[in-house]
């Protein structure tokens, strides 16, 4: 009964009820009735007071303090809410806001550590297959070489042409890796320049003219010629954009094929489109194809060549330039991506009379 806030509240209120008979006794006129009246509403609005105190401002503030400690003890964080109470007199109410907000922001650490390390995992599990593929790849060739095949100038120049081109594959997919790395840890700078996005995406057609014409896939480049595409950017690094999308448009598109490039002014913004008729893109992967590694057909991606890497770098670009990659995409007709860049508008010189 002593622990309760009852119990306590009726052994101060006795106390002071006593406390106030006894003053009133030492008067000369304190009659009977007086002092059992008094005692009485002494009594009674001492325990009230110390009862309402005790339960709502200590008791009851404890208690939720305790079903706190237990919900983070047993890693129940899921039901704990920050309320947002008003200025309180209860010291306590003022812990236990902190202790739910302590608890609150150690389990969003929690959670952000648990993501980090599963994506840890799956990183080191990717990199670990895409480069086991290239590396056990020259090693069958060359320890082939070793068990006798050497001797033969037609097999030996075969399978050393094949080992060179899973060690070339082995050197990109590391050289993605280190530029992706230093662009996340912004290592790597950005130069800006101006240049017109037109010719850009011209040399970049003319780069992949021959890979397009091994698949028989016809390039198109939308543009209107009397106008200019200039924009401030790192010239290198969108060429690399465009470089990587064009060149997936035609990988990734069937024989015979169509690429569209469309360039166009919006207001202050250029807009890149680059859209194939290929195979298309699922909808559960395209929120995933700009993550490491990832590919939709793991298998056939694969056999195609790429290191898994080159969206990637692509969304780490543009974010550095300010702006997004978007993609839709259409089961059986084909993809689209593109991205925008400021217009750089050019300064007209004002000539004065004189």
């Amino acid at each position: 009964m002593l622990t309760t806030s009852r119990g306590i509240s009726f052994i101060l209120a006795i106390a002071i009820s006593a406390l106030t008979v006894a003053f009133l006794y030492l008067m000369d006129d304190a009659t009977a009735t007086l002092l059992l009246v008094a005692g009485a509403i002494s009594f009674s609005v001492s325990y009230i007071l110390m009862n309402v105190t005790l339960e709502f401002l200590i008791f009851k503030e404890i208690s939720n303090i305790y079903t706190v400690l237990e919900k983070i003890q047993k890693k129940d964080i899921s039901s704990i809410s920050e309320k947002s109470t008003r200025t309180s007199i209860s010291p306590l109410r003022k812990i236990n806001k902190t202790i739910n907000s302590y608890a609150l922001a150690k389990n969003k650490e929690i959670e952000t550590l648990q993501k980090n390390a599963a994506f840890r995992r799956e990183f080191i599990a990717d990199i670990s297959h895409e480069l086991k593929t290239p590396i056990f790849a020259a090693q069958g060739f060359i320890h082939t070489l070793l068990d006798g095949a050497v001797d033969d100038e037609e097999v030996r120049y075969k399978f050393l042409k094949r080992a060179a081109k899973s060690l070339n594959s082995l050197d990109k997919l590391v050289q993605d890796l280190l530029t992706l790395n230093q662009m996340e840890s912004g290592v790597i700078k950005f130069h800006f320049e101006k240049f017109d996005l037109k010719d850009l995406i011209l040399e970049v057609i003319e780069e992949l003219e021959q890979k397009a014409a091994k698949r028989d896939v016809l390039i198109r480049f939308f543009y209107d010629k009397s106008k200019t595409f200039v924009t401030t950017a790192d010239k290198d690094k969108i060429f690399r954009v465009c470089q990587n999308l064009i060149s997936n448009a035609i990988k990734y598109n069937h024989d015979g094929g169509e690429v569209e490039v469309i360039l166009q002014t919006n207001k202050s913004q250029h807009s890149v489109e680059v859209k194939d008729n290929g195979q298309g893109i699922p909808p559960e992967d395209l929120k995933r194809i700009f993550e490491r590694f990832y590919r939709v057909e793991k298998s056939r991606s694969r056999e195609k060549g790429g290191t898994g890497l080159g969206l990637a770098i692509v969304k780490h670009i543009l974010e550095a330039h300010h702006s997004k990659i978007a993609v839709s995409s259409t089961l059986g007709k084909g993809s689209i991506f593109s991205f925008s860049l400021p217009v750089e508008k050019e300064k007209k010189k004002e000539s004065s009379d004189k």
